[in-house]
């Protein structure tokens, strides 16, 4: 089992990077740090600071908007981090936002989230092979240019930087195309809201991925299912799920529109479809307390280790689901981080 730390540097006001608890992420063994992107900071600078900070620890991108900069752009980026890094680093896990940041805040046409992923991964390794000028003709995006606009000038070209290392490639999704997408071309998967129950929800459209795998992703035994478990070591658990019921009710009821919410939908197929529901009415009609005490406390505390470490130590294993190759634990705390790493080794061997 691998443990990595996941960030909470991109939603806050000011970028305060907490450099204690990735070093102890790294000394205890960690696989990965990840950094994220919303509307704020982004993902990759932080992964570039990182990269001349540590030494062993992958630095990866939990996730990259693909709507926030081109493949080319986003290739270039992260051959210049595993560069800096020293190779063998660098993990892009890409996403597809929602249309209200898409349109809203990039300026870029929402059009097809699974065509946006799959030309979005297709370029990328191109440019990653280096084995010929870049040419792509896909659904979403295509290069050269050749668009509305275009003065029809574009050439093809093959990039300057070479590689020093292997770069994976990872798809965040919840839905069943971009999920079965994740298996098919992707190195990686960052399920949103896998839950206890998520291979019984999700694995068959994995297994419909596996069958078309493409020999460009690495092979089926080494692909990665990452998954968030939320952390607190507190004699206070019903304060601690309290604490986590504001930005819970935000992503569920406010992170995209009435239509297209991913988060909304991730909680209701773990289970919890009229609390969604409600979560989501409340918060659009503005009453944004009863969207938060709307959302139950089962289900955060399904989500996660919340308690004395004696209660965290014995329902530990209880809450690793099924296909999980690794844990994101989102915390700053290093004593929590040394326990996860104490409990992941004891328990399953920490890679």
């Amino acid at each position: 089992m691998k443990l990595a730390l996941g960030l909470e540097v991109y939603n806050k006001a000011t970028l305060d990077i907490p450099m204690d608890a990735i070093e102890t992420a790294e000394h205890s063994g960690y696989h990965s740090v990840w950094t994220a992107e919303a509307y704020g900071s982004d993902a990759l600078t932080t992964l570039a600071y990182l990269a001349g900070k540590t030494t062993r620890i992958k630095l990866g991108t939990a996730v990259v908007q693909v709507a926030a900069r081109t493949p080319a752009s986003t290739a270039m980026s992260a051959m210049t981090i595993d560069a800096l890094a020293g190779g063998n680093r660098t993990i892009i896990g890409l996403g597809v936002s929602g249309p209200q940041i898409v349109e809203g805040w990039y300026g870029q046409p929402w059009g097809s989230p699974h065509h946006w992923l799959r030309d979005y991964v297709s370029i990328m390794r191109k440019i990653f092979a280096r084995d010929e000028p870049v040419t792509h003709a896909g659904k979403q995006l295509s290069l050269p240019f050749n668009g509305d606009g275009s003065i029809h000038e574009g050439k093809a070209l093959k990039s300057i930087i070479h590689p020093v290392g292997n770069i994976q490639i990872w798809i965040a999704s919840g839905a069943p195309l971009n999920t079965a997408l994740a298996a098919e071309v992707a190195d990686g998967w960052l399920p949103m809201g896998y839950g206890l129950e998520g291979w019984k929800i999700h694995g068959a459209n994995l297994e419909s991925g596996f069958k078309k795998r493409q020999e460009t992703a690495v092979p089926r035994e080494n692909f990665q299912l990452f998954t968030n478990l939320s952390v607190e070591i507190t004699d206070d658990i019903k304060g601690a799920i309290d604490r986590r019921k504001p930005q819970t009710a935000m992503y569920v009821g406010g992170m995209g529109s009435e239509k297209n919410n991913y988060h909304r939908d991730s909680m209701a197929r773990r289970g919890f479809p009229e609390a969604a529901q409600k979560i989501q009415d409340c918060w659009l009609s503005g009453d944004k307390e009863g969207a938060v005490q709307a959302v139950p406390d089962e289900y955060i505390d399904q989500s996660g280790l919340i308690g004395p470490s004696q209660r965290i130590r014995e329902r530990f294993s209880s809450l690793v689901p099924n296909g999980a190759t690794g844990l994101m634990i989102r915390t700053t705390d290093t004593t929590t981080i040394e326990l996860m790493a104490e409990m992941t080794e004891s328990e399953y061997g920490l890679e």
